[in-house]
């Protein structure tokens, strides 16, 4: 074998190698970029209470109190508001929640999300039952919870809009559009349905 062929074969064997190297560094690249990105612990925070909407859904994100202590939350604020005993109240409530789970789609179908105001017309109907109190007075007493529920939540957004004004962040005008937009119904400053 003369010198130019074995260096020719070389440069050759060393081009395919380094074109290897480059394709699976771009192999592995594009794995990386694609890849679901690896979620941080989250610590709830100590500082906000475990609240509540009507239908049972938290109001404060970000926090993991589980259905156990949401269902707690409501139950106690309800029992107070209609004169009962609280574990009465939760176990009714946890009656309610399984006679009004919706049922699941066949598999295939697209699923439809519930409308809210059905979902607290049956719930109040269904614990009215459970606890034999006036439908009425049940319904009132969720939709209070609710609207003060919604006042805390609306508090809490102007109190950080505010301080985001002050960080200049935002500018007034800003946070006014916000606050309008939330009272509105057009956003929502949390976990309970909209108006």
């Amino acid at each position: 074998m003369t010198g130019s062929t074995r260096s020719s074969r070389i440069r050759n064997t060393l081009a395919l190698a380094g074109g290897t190297a480059l394709l699976g560094a771009g192999i592995g690249a594009a794995t990386l970029a694609n890849a679901e990105p690896t979620p941080s612990p989250t610590t709830p925070s100590s500082s906000s209470s475990a609240s509540t909407t009507p239908d049972g859904r938290g109001g404060d994100r970000g926090q993991d109190h589980g259905p156990g202590a949401k269902d707690s939350t409501l139950a106690k604020t309800l029992a107070d508001k209609l004169g009962l005993e609280e574990d009465a109240v939760s176990e009714a409530l946890q009656a309610a929640r399984e006679a009004n789970r919706p049922e699941k789609p066949a598999d295939g179908e697209k699923t439809e999300r519930p409308d809210p105001a059905e979902q607290r017309a049956a719930l109040a109907k269904t614990l009215a039952e459970k606890l034999g109190v006036d439908e009425a007075k049940v319904t009132t007493a969720l939709t209070e919870i609710d609207e003060a529920r919604q006042a805390e939540r609306t508090a809490e957004l102007k109190s950080r809009l505010d301080q985001a004004v002050s960080d200049g962040t935002l500018t007034q005008a800003e946070a006014d559009a916000v606050v309008k937009a939330a009272e509105a119904g057009v956003i929502q400053t949390g976990g309970g349905p909209r108006r």
